[in-house]
């Protein structure tokens, strides 16, 4: 069976209105077009023999392979478009089902949270050109499409050396799964969903983490930066906030170039299958970045942090694990 790669690119990634509100810079579609170009070439390099694309309003699949020059087959997805987050879903869906061995994701936490809603156990390189990008990696296309190839080829020892499953948030009502999040769930104090995006600190009341990281933009950062982060220990985090009765306040980068205090009344760790409830409503949640959920009073919602979360590629272990398979040599 021929080895398929697939790709999907968000064409909205990196321009939302915290380019207005923040300082997030905008990465624009001609730059996509470039990456997805290099991931091409590292792909037909290896003898990935197709490409399965989504199909977008820019054309960024299509337009990246044109110039690539590359010998595989590239197919675009014979699907209607919504112009909206549900085409990554059914994309990612439809991939699956085609028989994928890898996908290669172009955008930020949103993009990768409603890829794993449909990719199933298909492993992901999430390249980052996002707002929030904790979940995706920063790497050059050339390197991703070499890890999507190795992963795809089923090179022997790769898949056990670079490929790990991720955890989730997932958001229950009365016990069934409404929703999941790969990075934070954030109770914001709002009562529509809007323009999506979340900034203002002062509106943020409950903040639930998959993980605890220093090093990241947005609600994810909150824990990272209080003096008790060394204790995580690999688990999840969720944190109270709110004046009157704060035990810290914490200074964290919520969007790019936006360092707001957020009063933090109170921290527990999450180990997987720990989660509690939403207290506060009305308001919205926010997953991983984005207003998504209402929350009704009288009708609660539970978070829980699970381990069901996308299998995700580890680019340089999968390199490397190819290299000490000889992928990579020739003989004279």
């Amino acid at each position: 069976m021929t080895a398929t790669v697939g790709i999907i690119a968000n064409p909205a990634s990196g321009k939302d209105i915290r380019r207005l509100v923040a300082h997030g810079s905008v990465f624009d579609n001609n730059e996509k077009v470039n990456i997805i170009q290099r991931a091409l070439r590292g792909l037909d390099s290896l003898g990935v023999g197709r490409v399965l694309a989504m199909p977008d309003a820019f054309g960024l699949a299509l337009a990246a392979y044109e110039k690539a020059q590359v010998g595989l087959d590239f197919e675009l997805l014979d699907m209607p478009l919504q112009h909206a987050q549900e085409d990554s879903t059914q994309a990612a869906r439809r991939m699956a089902a085609a028989g994928v061995g890898c996908i290669v994701t172009l955008g930020g936490d949103g993009t990768n949270r409603v890829v794993a809603k449909g990719c199933g156990y298909v492993p992901l390189v999430p390249i980052s050109t996002g707002t929030n990008n904790v979940f995706p990696i920063m790497v050059e296309g050339t390197l991703a499409g070499l890890a999507a190839g190795v992963v795809a080829l089923k090179v022997p020892g790769v898949r056990k050396a670079a490929v790990r499953m991720a955890r989730r948030l997932d958001i229950l009502s009365e016990g069934r799964l409404v929703d999941i999040a790969l990075v934070d769930v954030v109770a914001y104090d709002e009562r529509f969903t809007a323009s999506r995006a979340i900034w203002e600190a002062d509106k943020m009341r409950t903040v639930i983490l998959s993980r605890v990281r220093a090093g990241s933009i947005g609600a994810s950062a909150v824990a990272g930066y209080l003096p008790q982060a060394a204790d995580a220990r690999g688990r999840g985090a969720w944190l109270e906030l709110g004046t009157g009765g704060e035990a810290w306040r914490v200074q964290a980068p919520i969007a790019p170039g936006l360092i707001r205090p957020l009063s933090v009344r109170s921290l527990r760790w999450l180990a997987v299958g720990e989660g509690g409830t939403i207290v506060h409503a009305p308001t919205v949640l926010a997953l991983d970045g984005e207003r998504e959920i209402t929350v009704q009073a009288g009708r609660p919602l539970e978070v829980r942090l699970s381990q069901n979360g996308p299998h995700v590629v580890d680019v340089l272990a999968a390199l490397r694990a190819a290299g000490q398979a000889g992928v990579f040599v020739h003989e004279r």
